[in-house]
């Protein structure tokens, strides 16, 4: 049986299934296994992880233990509670009227943004004003029907991770600031920044940002150097604004103080930078990379829930699941009716009642013909019962997006 536990409550001899510190999306620490050392404890606690899950049929197990499944039925009860909240940010045109126009301008950002790290790298400069453009092109994109974009954010490949976390973490801040009415200037700064958050890791050796393996004590040092580099990179870059900066510097950091570069804590970490945490951490999570298999996007915001407070600022958490619904793009739910369907489209009305393609029968575990269904429509007699992996009915959603 896995339980979670206090790290306080870690003794030698217990087996560790999750050191659950996924909201540090660059440690590929080793996770799971029996606790010999008290050496090994002391590397615990020093990771500022308050909580990790072990398998007691492994390994000792500890009388301040709860089950995973009552830490996730509690994490699933608070999703639901700001998923009852009406979604925050309404569609003016269909998903599908918008894709040509987020297609072209998705290719266009993983081109750019590409391009850029290129030629910064070999001694370039950075031309902003086709970044600028981009923002803009951006956040009207979201405007019309933020829907077409997170699907194309949802339809990734992990060996271009990179890219494409930079642009589907631009358009999460451009939903999650429209949300938050922020002035149009400071808006467009934070998109700029989410865009080129990550421009420090050309400073990052190869063997180090491409490493499958876990990384050593010393080659976490060195990743975690970007974010300051990224910040002296954009400080020497003519037409960036302050906001932008700020945005790029603090994606790290954490409540807690936990986080790098600086260690910021609480109010030290500015909005826009306690805001780009959350947007950062949960594209991160969800996202399949070498190292790592990303979780569905209900568990990637129940993994924001359990975070909140310590890392995440928990009031921000509830306003971004609004952003992007209980059920966001790509989710796999399970209806009534026992068909599976992929999320496709929010509603503007009931985050419970999203659009869903369904394409497969649990209960006769048969493919179907391909439907697209609006639950928030009043002919709409079926309901969601609850999100579900892919991996369990080896569903590729991705084919299920476009």
């Amino acid at each position: 049986m896995i339980k979670r536990i206090p790290v306080s409550a870690l003794k030698v001899g217990m087996y560790i299934t999750d050191l659950n510190n996924d909201w540090i999306p660059h440690n590929t620490q080793r996770r799971r296994g029996v606790i010999r050392k008290e050496d090994t404890l002391e590397k615990i606690r020093r990771m500022s992880v308050d909580y990790v899950y072990i398998d007691v049929s492994r390994g000792l197990d500890s009388q301040d233990s709860e089950t995973a499944h009552e830490v996730d039925r509690r994490n699933d009860k608070a999703l639901q509670n700001a998923g009852g909240l009406k979604p925050a940010v309404s569609r003016r045109v269909t998903v599908a009227e918008e894709m040509a126009s987020a297609q072209q301008i998705h290719t266009q950002a993983q081109g750019l943004v590409g391009n850029l790290m290129n030629s910064v790298k070999v001694g370039g400069a950075i031309d902003i004003a086709p970044i600028h453009q981009l923002a803009d092109e951006l956040q009207s994109s979201v405007f019309r029907n933020a829907n077409a974009l997170s699907c194309l954010g949802r339809i990734r490949e992990k060996d271009n991770y990179l890219m494409e976390h930079s642009v589907n973490l631009s358009v999460l801040m451009s939903l999650f600031g429209s949300f938050r009415k922020l002035p149009a200037d400071a808006l467009h700064q934070t998109i700029v920044g989410a865009l080129l958050h990550d421009i420090g890791k050309i400073l990052t050796p190869d063997d180090i940002l491409h490493k499958p393996g876990r990384l050593s004590g010393e080659e976490f040092e060195v990743m975690k150097a970007h974010a300051r580099h990224s910040r002296s990179i954009l400080e020497s870059t003519d037409g960036i604004g302050e906001l932008a900066i700020i945005t790029a510097a603090e994606h790290h950091e954490r409540l807690d103080g936990s986080g790098y570069p600086e260690g910021l804590k609480g109010e030290e970490i500015s909005l826009y930078g306690r805001m780009v945490a959350i947007t950062d951490v949960y594209d991160a999570i969800t996202a399949d990379r070498v190292y790592h298999k990303g979780m569905t996007p209900s568990q990637g915001l129940k993994k924001l829930l359990e975070w909140s407070g310590s890392h995440l600022d928990p009031a921000l958490v509830r306003e971004f699941i609004r952003c992007v619904g209980l059920y966001p793009i790509g989710s796999l739910v399970l209806l009534e009716s026992g068909r599976l369907g992929v999320v496709v489209e929010t509603s503007d009305d009931d985050q419970r009642l999203p659009v869903v393609r369904v394409m497969y029968n649990t209960r006769f575990r048969l493919p179907i013909t391909m439907e697209t269904i609006d639950l928030a429509k009043p002919k709409a007699q079926d309901r969601i019962l609850k999100s579900v992996d892919p991996d369990e009915y080896r569903i590729d959603v991705r084919k299920f997006l476009v």
